[in-house]
């Protein structure tokens, strides 16, 4: 596949989401090194939906490492269950936050960060990295984006 995504600007979330999967199929399949897939997958996302942040965090050493990610400078690392990437690493599941100056202990990288979404990473059951979004608007994010979001972290080979 040609490294350029067709994106259907006049469409809702969902048809973006459902145009953007098969094309990030297509752009993974055959590529094996873990941190392309990931910077690709960030730039889709990024490219796409024109999110204010997106990115990675890897687990590493009982921490969240910053990997690739598309946005302004970021938190390098993250402990386990401190703010919505850390909660998300260890409750294992989906947050959406609709208001992050709302959610106790959210960790500020940017004060333009108004909402945010995280979807852990599992491998054999074991979160190792969260996909991380913000948004410059409030309440950007629900289940749409949730179950998308979901479906497309399961197409990264950890």
């Amino acid at each position: 596949m040609a490294e350029e995504l067709k994106i259907i600007a006049e469409a809702d979330k969902k048809q973006q989401y459902e145009s953007l999967i098969p094309q990030l199929k297509e752009l993974l399949k055959g590529e094996d090194d873990l941190i392309a897939n990931l910077a690709n997958t960030a730039a889709a996302l990024k490219q796409t939906f024109d999110f204010f942040w997106v990115g990675f965090y890897l687990v590493k050493d009982q921490e969240l490492v910053l990997g690739p990610f598309q946005g302004s400078i970021a938190c390098t690392r993250i402990g386990y269950g401190k703010g919505v990437c850390g909660s998300s690493w260890k409750q294992q599941e989906i947050i959406i936050v609709d208001n992050v100056d709302e959610y106790p202990g959210h960790i500020a990288c940017s004060s333009l960060s108004k909402s945010e979404i995280v979807v852990p990473v599992l491998k054999n059951g074991i979160v190792v990295a969260v996909l991380d979004i913000d948004s410059d608007e409030l309440a950007q994010f629900d289940e749409t984006d949730a179950h998308f979001l979901e479906q497309i972290v399961t197409l990264l080979k950890f």
